[in-house]
């Protein structure tokens, strides 16, 4: 039964408003820093693969392997140099490695249909909007999925590397396939762990520094679960 007083509860006891208010902005802020991150991303992709004069001498030469690992040299970089970076670099060096990430992710708009990257698209933003949902808004606590996410996070890095060299088509299938399952399952853990951390208050220049590196980690679920799905059902340029 609800009571007639509680709307004093609230007006007396501001902080539990305040603190809704304040994660509100964080999460969108978290999403807002994802999405031109997604921008810059598809703008530098979508300019290089437009562009001959710059598509033919990275795709076409042994330069595509630096083009391909620059964004885990990327994720390299962030990981040691976390605890030092101001949110601002933070906030840069994120934007920086979409715009790397556009330059690798340039060939998918070599090898595949307009029309199948829209839809591959399409879907992924839905599967992503729905997860990430269910990680906000969920009172189960997903943080004791953590350590199997990270090994089959471990194990489709592997994997993937190892495919480069054998090009299997049936290991790339089961690669994907569990790819997606891992990045659909970390992105309601990652959702939920940035809810989390806002929690803790560690103060403004920090809250601002997490929403860039909260941003990052579902920019990357976003990135991933993208790629695998059109491996698995991108209809490919004749």
């Amino acid at each position: 039964m609800n009571s007639p007083y509680a709307w004093q509860t609230t007006t007396a006891h501001p902080h539990g408003a305040l603190f809704d208010e304040g994660l509100r902005q964080h999460m969108l802020r978290v999403y807002n820093y994802m999405g031109i991150g997604l921008v810059v991303t598809g703008l530098v992709a979508f300019f290089v693969a437009s562009t001959p004069a710059l598509y033919v001498p990275i795709f076409q030469t042994p330069l595509k392997w630096v083009v391909m690992l620059a964004p885990l040299a990327f994720i390299f970089f962030f990981s040691f140099r976390m605890d030092r970076m101001t949110a601002a670099s933070a906030r840069t060096a994120f934007f920086a490695f979409s715009a790397v990430m556009g330059l690798s992710l340039a060939s998918v708009f070599l090898v595949f249909t307009g029309t199948s990257i829209a839809r591959t698209f399409f879907i992924t933003a839905t599967m992503f909007g729905a997860t990430s949902l269910y990680g906000y808004t969920t009172k189960r606590d997903l943080s004791k999925f953590g350590s199997f996410l990270f090994m089959g996070l471990i194990g489709v890095i592997i994997a993937s590397l190892v495919n480069i060299f054998l090009a299997s088509s049936a290991l790339q299938f089961a690669i994907s396939i569990i790819g997606v399952l891992v990045f659909t399952g970390l992105t309601a853990y990652d959702t939920q762990a940035i809810k989390e951390q806002y929690a803790e208050g560690f103060g403004h220049e920090a809250n601002n520094k997490m929403a860039v590196f909260g941003a990052l980690s579902l920019y990357l679920n976003f990135v991933n679960i993208f790629q695998l799905l059109l491996s698995l059902t991108g209809q490919r340029e004749e």
